[in-house]
C-alpha cells in the first residue's frame, strides 16, 4: 500500500498596506506639480503686460510704452506745478487739438486752475489756423487772459507774415502781447538773414498793435540764436528736461510739458508756467 504524502502549507505573509494620505506617493507629486502651475499662472496673469513686451508683441509693446510714458510724464508734470504754487497756470492750443469744449476746460490735475491760454492764430505767409476763432471766442467767454501767436517759417516773406498776423488778431484790452514763434533754422538763407526777418515781423506787429510782442523759442534755440541779438525782447520758453524743475529769472513764461490732459480737450495739450502769479500776469496785457 502506497503512503499518501501530504504536504503542510505554508503560509504566506502579507505585508500590510501602508495607507495613502496627502503627503505620500503620487497625490503629493501631482500636488507640488499642480500647485507651481498655479503659481505660474498667477505671475503670468499679473506681470502678462511687461511679459508680452519684452517677448515683442508690437501692439502691447506700443500700449505698454505709451502708458509708462504717461505715468512718468504726469508725476512730473504734478511736482513742477507743485514747485510753482502762487504762479499763474496756463495752456497754448491750436488746431491740432481738434474743436475744443471751453464750457470744461478748468485747470490742472483737477487742483491747479488756468489763468490764460495762448491760441494759434497763423502760420508762415497764407495760413490761417482753422480753429482760431472758435478758441478766440471760446477762451473769452471762458473768462480766460488770452493771447495769439503766430508760427513762423523761416524761408518764407516775413513781412509778409507779419501782415497775415494783423489782418487775422485783433486784439482788445486784457489779452496778452503778440507771440512769435519760432522753432526752425532756415534752408536757404544765413543766420543773419534770418534774425533780419524775425526783427522786421516784430517791428511791423509792435507797430500796428503798440505793444512790444513776445518770443517763444526752445531753451537751446534761444542760447544758441537769439539771447543776444533780441535781449530787449521778453521770453516764452520751451523747456520739457527732468533736469529743469523751476523757471528760470530771465523768462517770462516756461512751457515745461507737451503731455498733459485736460478736460475738454481731447489728446495732450501743452501746459505753461508765467514768471508770476495772475495779478502780475494781467500788468503785461494790452491796455
Amino acid at each position: 500500500m502506497k503512503r499518501k504524502t501530504v504536504r503542510s502549507k505554508t503560509s504566506i505573509r502579507r505585508k500590510p498596506r501602508k495607507k495613502v494620505t496627502f503627503f505620500s506617493g503620487k497625490l503629493l507629486r501631482f500636488s507640488i506639480i499642480g500647485f507651481f502651475v498655479v503659481v505660474f499662472i498667477a505671475f503670468g496673469y499679473h506681470y502678462r503686460n511687461g511679459l508680452l513686451y519684452y517677448l515683442g508683441f508690437k501692439s502691447y509693446k506700443l500700449k505698454y510704452e505709451q502708458a509708462e510714458a504717461k505715468r512718468i510724464s504726469d508725476v512730473r508734470n504734478y511736482q513742477v506745478l507743485k514747485n510753482h504754487l502762487g504762479k499763474a497756470v496756463g495752456i497754448d492750443v491750436s488746431e491740432f487739438q481738434g474743436k475744443i469744449d471751453w464750457t470744461l476746460v478748468e485747470n490742472i490735475e483737477n487742483e491747479y486752475p488756468l489763468a490764460f491760454v495762448f491760441i494759434r492764430a497763423t502760420a508762415g505767409n497764407d495760413c490761417e489756423d482753422g480753429q482760431f476763432e472758435n478758441n478766440w471766442l471760446g477762451a473769452k467767454n471762458n473768462k480766460m487772459i488770452r493771447g495769439a501767436y503766430h508760427y513762423y517759417r523761416p524761408n518764407e516773406n516775413s513781412l509778409a507774415q507779419a501782415k497775415l498776423f494783423i489782418k487775422t488778431v485783433q486784439l482788445h484790452k486784457g489779452d496778452l502781447p503778440p507771440v512769435l514763434d519760432i522753432e526752425k533754422l532756415p534752408k536757404d538763407q544765413s543766420l543773419d538773414s534770418l534774425k533780419i526777418g524775425l526783427k522786421r515781423w516784430l517791428k511791423a506787429v509792435e507797430a500796428h498793435y503798440k505793444v512790444k510782442p513776445i518770443i517763444y523759442t526752445s531753451e537751446k534755440y534761444y542760447d544758441d540764436f537769439l539771447k543776444e541779438d533780441f535781449s530787449g525782447y521778453l521770453f516764452w520758453i520751451a523747456n520739457y528736461n527732468f533736469y529743469r524743475e523751476k523757471i528760470d529769472e530771465d523768462w517770462l513764461f516756461w512751457q515745461f510739458t507737451e503731455k498733459a490732459s485736460l478736460s475738454g480737450i481731447k489728446g495732450n495739450v501743452d501746459v505753461n508756467i508765467f514768471n508770476g502769479d495772475a495779478e502780475q500776469l494781467r500788468f503785461i496785457t494790452v491796455e
